[in-house]
């Protein structure tokens, strides 16, 4: 076998056998990890045979796919977390060894341990070119702004800060209020991580953006709000969000103006984060309301497009539309090239890491529901498949929350809060 001992706990490989997979543990290694896409080539095992052999023989086991052109920092922390969970000595591989070495001279370069001047030698001395991995640092080191994303495990929802290295001014956008609907609990352990990773690099929180009222997790831009003095924003059309969701709920006081937040944004219209040009493009088709932020480079298209293997978001909600929806993602996908894309959820298809970053050019060529499709063929394919989901099972606590931009509802006379619940006010129940 020839991997290579990169550090007390880390072993780079070529791929594997099965056979080998299951010796590694009896050679002392804890964890695999497979850096490779599967169906790469033809004799590859995939990860699901790798997983299977991992586990027969006690080792931990993660799947972080990646290829050189598109390894994000999402994919370096992940690659840094399976290091540093694991027990033990790790046994990275993809198909030479050299993407696993650069996922962890990124981050070894990123967190400061190493200068980013040494990561070619470094690689050289190792029997490696680690050429892509220089070339990644470099030009993130130029990237403006600089996005930093939060995966929250429970709702599968990734919440970004985005901020102007030039001026340390930032956004927040589509924070995460932390509820457990079992327990009927509140938190705020996502919104509180986003607070720490704003004290600690000194930035100032200029805006907390909302792509849309979201149905799947309650934000927590109000939180957020009174923590930071952060303006609040959402797009224009939220009002007709807030006039279905009204009448859902039979609410005849809820105001029905935009009121909640700070700013009402309109197709087209330009602000800035910090000295960072900022557009608005109305995306909607999800919902009657969802719009995408492009800041500098940066596209954030929340429900709208997914990781290319994960496809795109359903159309089925009150208010949504298969046509417009498709409409909106050609508006998208005729951003330049090279601007990325950051989505606001991600399902970890076959078990991988969570991933939230791609490209126009990735979307363009990969995407499941887009690559070669024509517009009659993804609404054939979207309707299909929207009618096998389950409606969000916190769609009617969230929206209550969410429409009024994170505002829970107020104590009553016992100092308590109460959601309220409407009883069949839509389709889509299991049994359907």
């Amino acid at each position: 076998m020839s991997a290579i001992k990169i550090s007390e706990k880390l072993s780079v490989s070529p791929q594997p056998s099965v056979d080998v997979i299951r010796s590694l543990r009896s050679l002392g290694f804890t964890t695999l990890i497979n850096n490779r896409p599967d169906a790469e080539d033809a004799l590859q095992p995939g990860t699901d045979a790798e997983k299977q052999a991992a586990e027969h023989c006690g080792l931990s086991y993660s799947f972080v796919p990646v290829t050189l052109g598109t390894i994000t920092e999402a994919d370096v922390r992940s690659f840094q977390k399976a290091l540093d969970d694991s027990g033990g000595p790790v046994f990275a591989h993809c198909k030479s060894g050299t993407r696993s070495l650069s996922l962890y001279l990124i981050g070894e370069v990123l967190d400061g341990r190493m200068a980013a001047e040494d990561v070619v030698e470094f690689g050289r001395a190792n029997g490696f070119d680690t050429s892509a991995a220089a070339a990644w640092l470099e030009q993130n080191a130029t990237r403006r702004p600089k996005v930093m994303g939060f995966f929250d495990r429970r709702t599968w929802s990734v919440q970004y800060v985005v901020s102007d290295p030039a001026t340390g001014k930032c956004a927040i956008i589509d924070p995460v209020l932390d509820f457990d609907e079992k327990a009927g609990a509140t938190g705020t352990i996502n919104a509180d991580a986003i607070l720490d990773y704003v004290r600690e690099n000194g930035l100032t929180v200029e805006w907390i953006l909302d792509t849309h009222p979201h149905a799947d997790h309650f934000s927590a831009a109000q939180y957020l709000k009174e923590k930071t003095g952060g303006r609040t924003a959402i797009g224009e059309r939220v009002v007709d969000v807030q006039k279905l969701w009204k009448e859902i709920y039979n609410w005849p006081e809820l105001a029905i103006d935009g009121s909640q937040w700070d700013r009402l944004f309109a197709h087209g219209e330009t602000f800035k984060v910090g000295s960072i040009d900022t557009k608005v493009m109305f995306s909607p088709g999800h919902t009657l309301a969802s719009i995408t932020y492009v800041v500098g480079d940066a596209a954030f298209v929340h429900d709208t497009l997914f990781m290319p293997d994960s496809g795109t978001a359903r159309a089925d909600f009150p208010g949504g539309d298969v046509r417009i929806l498709w409409k909106s993602i050609q508006d998208i996908l005729a951003l330049p090239d090279e601007t990325r894309i950051f989505t606001g959820h991600d399902y970890q298809p076959d078990g991988r890491a969570p991933r939230w970053e791609s490209t126009v050019a990735e979307q363009k060529k990969f995407n499941e529901h887009l690559a070669g499709v024509t517009e009659e063929q993804f609404v054939t394919l979207r309707t299909k498949r929207d009618k096998t989901l389950p409606m969000p099972k916190l769609i009617l606590h969230a929206l209550q929350v969410n429409i009024r931009g994170g505002r829970l509802p107020e104590p009553e006379a016992n100092g308590k809060r109460y959601l309220k619940f409407p009883l069949d006010a839509l389709q889509g129940a299991a049994w359907e």
